[in-house]
Formats: structure tokens, C-alpha cells, sequence
């Protein structure tokens, strides 16, 4: 008699976790944050809820890890490494090429219902706004500052510039379109927004001969 080859486990908890992460960001997208469960997550993805609690200690950890690894799959298909901005020489070209990633994800259905949950809910519940921002925008806005620090020291950046401040030229305003839906985003949108922060929007001066 032939032995069956044991399960893997590996395999079996990487399915449990992905059904997780899939059910938590399809939840809170339907019934917003505050009717979010973990009960709720744990019979969508069809395992005990004891399965959460022994990898996540609550709603909150879960969603936040289902987007980072929303974003690294977005990354990933759009040919880039995840979570790096990537240094070419060329400032405005590194800028714009992940701003245009940044605007596919936020016109991507799977991403942008829950995050419009999780950013309304953050408003009004501050500890998970806090912890929005803490765990997975902060880490991210600082791929931004390396970027423009390494401009700085390569002298396309002005040494006094203020990079956390200066990367708010072009996130901040794409971040407030998205959200509160002033105008559409697109790349023309986000590539003239990194034209404006980088060559400022005050008339040319000619240059003397």
C-alpha cells in the first residue's frame, strides 16, 4: 500500500493566510471598518477564528498586513520591486514612474474600497488612524525622503530643502484628489504635480548670455 505524502503545512497556512487577507479587505470594503469582525473575516475565509487570533492580536493587524501585501502585488505587477523608489539619475523620472504605480493602485477596485473604508475610519477613530499612518504610510513616505535625499547629495536638490516637507508637493495633493474626489488622478495629473514641486510654477527667468 502506497503512503500518502503528509500535507504540507506550509502550503496549507500560506492558503489560510491569503483567504484572510482577501476576506478582511473585501469585508471592511462592504460593511466599513466598525462592522468589520474577526468572526466575520474567519467564516468568509473559511477558517476558525482561533486561526487569526494565533497570527494577528486583532481586525486592525490584519487589514493593515493584507495592505502591504495589496501593495506589494501591485508593485510586482507593475515590473516594479516593492516598496523602493528607484535611484536612476533621473529625479522627475523615478518620481513620476512611482506615482503612476501609486495612481494604479488607487484606481484599483481591490484596493481602493477598503482603503476608502480604512481612510474614513480613520478620521474618526484616531488610534487606527494612528496606526495607519505609523505602520504602513509613514514607511512609505520614507522611501520618498531617501529618494530626494540622494538628489541632494548627487546636487538636484537644493541642500536646504527639507525633504518630508518637500515630498508633500506631490503626495499630499494627489492623496486629497483620491480621497475627497476634487478631480480625476491620472498620470498627466501626478506627472505634471512632480513638474510643479521640482521647476515651481513662477515665471521662467531667461537665462543672461
Amino acid at each position: 500500500m502506497v503512503k500518502k505524502p503528509a500535507p504540507d503545512a506550509s502550503r496549507r497556512s500560506e492558503k489560510s493566510r491569503r483567504a484572510i487577507y482577501d476576506a478582511a479587505l473585501a469585508l471592511v470594503g462592504e460593511v466599513g471598518y466598525p462592522k468589520t469582525t474577526v468572526e466575520g473575516i474567519a467564516a468568509r475565509a473559511g477558517v476558525g477564528k482561533q486561526t487569526i487570533y494565533r497570527w494577528w492580536p486583532s481586525k486592525a493587524a490584519v487589514l493593515l498586513e493584507a495592505f502591504f501585501d495589496l501593495s506589494a502585488q501591485a508593485a510586482q505587477e507593475a515590473g516594479q520591486e516593492p516598496y523602493v523608489i528607484p535611484d536612476t539619475g533621473d529625479l522627475a523620472a523615478d518620481l513620476k514612474g512611482v506615482l503612476r504605480i501609486t495612481v494604479d493602485q488607487l484606481l484599483d477596485p481591490r484596493f481602493e474600497v477598503p482603503s476608502r473604508a480604512l481612510a474614513a475610519e480613520g478620521v474618526v477613530n484616531e488610534p487606527l488612524g494612528r496606526e495607519f499612518v505609523t505602520k504602513l504610510l509613514e514607511p512609505q513616505l520614507q522611501l520618498y525622503v531617501d529618494r530626494l535625499r540622494s538628489a541632494q547629495d548627487a546636487g538636484a536638490v537644493r541642500a536646504d530643502v527639507d525633504p518630508r516637507i518637500a515630498l508633500e508637493l506631490f503626495v499630499s495633493p494627489l492623496a486629497q484628489r483620491w480621497l475627497q474626489r476634487t478631480g480625476p488622478i491620472s498620470y498627466d495629473y501626478t506627472d505634471t504635480l512632480v513638474d510643479y514641486a521640482l521647476h515651481g510654477i513662477g515665471p521662467h527667468t531667461p537665462r543672461s548670455t
